[in-house]
């Protein structure tokens, strides 16, 4: 199994900037990509970005450019560095990931319990 705890979340001034953290644990040998979402008051849950093992980068189109993903597979942790933030990213941000469970011989899902953000003068 996989674990996924999120952490840098908080308040922050618009046009300010914040970083988001995501620690995985567990099999992490088995993930193949790792994402960020957000979902804000009565909306759906949206991507922010995504990263694969190899590095490949994808972004939504609301923050490209503002935003960057990086991941530190030593650590084992993705890392969403958010710039030029706006109102309208105040949302609860969660770290997504899909591994590979051996057992099952499929894939599976896993969700972080999400991190807060405010952007709010």
């Amino acid at each position: 199994q996989v674990q996924l705890v999120e952490s840098g979340g908080g308040l922050v001034q618009p046009g300010g900037s914040l970083r988001l953290s995501c620690a995985a644990s567990g099999n992490t040998v088995s993930i193949n990509a790792m994402d960020w979402y957000r979902q804000a008051p009565g909306k759906e849950r949206d991507l922010v970005a995504s990263i694969t093992r190899a590095g490949i980068t994808n972004y939504g189109m609301s923050v490209k450019d503002r935003f960057t993903i990086s991941g530190d597979t030593a650590k084992n942790t993705v890392y969403l560095q958010m710039n030029s933030l706006k109102s309208e990213d105040t949302a609860v941000y969660y770290c997504h990931s899909a591994y590979w469970n051996a057992l099952l011989h499929k894939w599976l899902e896993v969700w972080g319990q999400g991190t807060l953000v405010t952007v709010s003068s």
